[in-house]
């Protein structure tokens, strides 16, 4: 085994378990050794399991190690932070896990409230429809009339 072929191991199971933590919506503080480990284990595991289910197509391969790291992340979230893995809920900062401790800290040492950082859901949804009135002004469905009284109206609610 040569150096390059460990580093690349590492690699691709930072690369996964970045991305699987990312498919998840909501903050998710771990140590970066722990996101490899999911990675690599969602990699091992639907690579097992994809090559007896599908006859070695890469495809299926690489979609069910995504799919399985994917599924660890939340399994993380629910039983060990345990909070949500979607919702209102997962948005809040976890208090529990592996390196929450720390990540808290730190952010109040910057002057973060770590439990507001979760969005106020009808900001979101204030921005969502927002969008909504911009591409539809984009695409000429309303005229610039129309898109000023509708964000009079989001104004006032």
């Amino acid at each position: 085994m040569t150096v390059g072929l460990v580093v690349g191991i590492i690699v691709t199971g930072l690369v996964t378990g970045s991305l699987a933590r990312l498919a998840i919506p909501g903050p998710d503080p771990m140590p970066i050794w722990l996101t490899i480990a999911i990675g690599l284990t969602g990699s091992i595991v639907g690579a097992v399991v994809g090559k007896v289910i599908s006859h070695d197509n890469e495809y299926v391969i690489s979609l069910l190690s995504f799919a399985v790291a994917i599924g660890l992340v939340a399994a993380y979230r629910r039983f060990v932070q345990r909070r949500p893995v979607f919702g209102p809920g997962a948005m809040a900062f976890p208090r529990t896990g592996l390196g929450v401790e720390q990540q808290r800290e730190r952010l109040k040492k910057l002057g973060l409230d770590p439990d507001r950082l979760a969005p106020n859901p009808k900001q979101l949804e204030r921005v969502r429809l927002e969008a909504a009135l911009q591409e539809l002004h984009r695409a000429g469905l309303i005229d610039d009339d129309e898109l000023a009284s509708k964000r009079a109206l989001l104004d006032r609610e």
